[in-house]
């Protein structure tokens, strides 16, 4: 069977959380957002943006291989 891919980024206080693959992260088809964070041990409060191929997206959304998904935490600031 061949393997499929997303480009996974990390960013700020998740990064340490980063899979050491690097940004290529292999999912099986049909795979929700939320079943990547939590294999990642990221709690739902962590992630609070998410983005998929650069559109904010939910933990339910579904991957198919070739997305870029970017999780960013809560950001605070003035």
């Amino acid at each position: 069977m061949t393997k499929t891919y997303i480009e996974l980024r990390l960013f700020a206080t998740l990064s340490k959380k980063a899979p050491e693959s690097g940004t290529r992260y292999p999912i099986q088809p049909g795979t929700s957002v939320k079943t990547i964070l939590d294999r990642l041990e990221i709690a739902p409060e962590e992630a609070k943006l998410l983005f998929v191929n650069g559109v904010k997206s939910d933990p339910e959304t579904k991957l198919y291989g070739g997305e870029r998904v970017g999780v960013f935490p809560p950001v605070g600031g003035g």
